[in-house]
C-alpha cells in the first residue's frame, strides 16, 4: 500500500536521510524519535508536500513522481501546521476536501466530527480556532474517500483526552485495511492504537 524507494533529502550541506527503502503493510506505524531526525521531512515527502532530492513514493501502487494525482487520491494528510488557510472555515475545508476526493460529506464524516467534539466549531475560521480544534478538522477530513495511506504529523497535539481516545479508536479501525503512518511524542496514543514504532534511520 505504501512503498518508499531510495528516498533522500538534504537541506544545504545537511543530509537529512539517504537511501530510505521500505514497504509498509496495513497497520499503525509510529515514528517516535526525538526532534531533528527527519520525521516531518519524511512524512511531508510521502504526502507530496515536500520534494525529495531523490527516490520515489508509491501509494496504492501509484508513483507520486510519475502519477501524482492518482497517488494523492489514495492519500490523507494531517500536517503539523494546520493553519495553512486562516480565513477558511472548518466546514469549508471539509467541503473542499470532499470535492477533491469526489467523496460525499456524509453522516459518517459528520459523526466523526461530533465524536471529536468539533461540531460546534465547524463554522469558525481557522484563525479563530485553537490548535487542537484545527487538528480535529484535518483528522475529520482524513476520513473522506478511500485513502490507502493516512499520514499524520503530531496527530494528538492539542487534543483533549476525549478526542485522543477517539483518535486512537479511529487509527485502529483505519489500520485494518490501510497504512497509518504518524510521528508522535505521545506514548499513550502509540500504545492505545497498537502502533509499531520505527526509526527513520532504520527504513533501509
Amino acid at each position: 500500500m505504501l512503498r518508499i524507494d531510495n528516498l533522500s533529502k538534504r537541506y544545504g550541506d545537511h543530509i537529512v536521510f539517504e537511501g530510505l527503502k521500505h514497504a509498509f503493510a496495513p497497520g499503525c506505524v509510529a515514528l517516535c524519535e526525538e526532534d531533528s531526525t527527519g520525521k516531518s521531512s519524511l512524512l511531508g515527502i510521502i504526502a507530496g508536500a515536500i520534494a525529495p532530492d531523490g527516490g520515489d513514493v508509491l501509494i496504492g501502487g501509484h508513483s507520486l513522481r510519475d502519477a501524482p494525482q492518482l497517488a494523492r487520491a489514495r492519500l490523507a494528510y494531517v500536517p503539523d501546521n494546520c493553519m495553512q488557510f486562516p480565513g477558511q472555515t472548518g466546514r469549508g475545508l471539509l467541503e473542499q476536501a470532499a470535492l477533491a476526493k469526489n467523496a460525499p460529506l456524509d453522516d459518517a464524516i459528520l459523526d466523526l466530527a461530533r465524536r471529536l467534539g468539533l461540531e460546534p466549531h465547524l463554522d469558525k475560521r481557522f484563525e479563530q480556532m485553537s490548535t487542537g480544534t484545527r487538528r480535529k478538522v484535518y483528522l475529520t477530513a482524513a476520513a473522506l474517500g478511500d485513502p490507502a495511506v493516512v499520514v499524520a504529523d503530531g496527530p494528538s497535539n492539542g487534543l483533549d483526552a476525549q478526542a485522543r481516545g477517539v483518535l486512537a479508536d479511529v487509527f485502529k479501525t483505519w489500520a485494518r485495511d490501510r497504512v497509518v503512518l504518524f510521528a508522535s511524542h505521545d506514548p499513550e496514543l502509540v500504545q492505545a492504537c497498537g502502533a509499531t514504532t520505527v526509526n527513520v534511520a532504520d527504513l533501509r
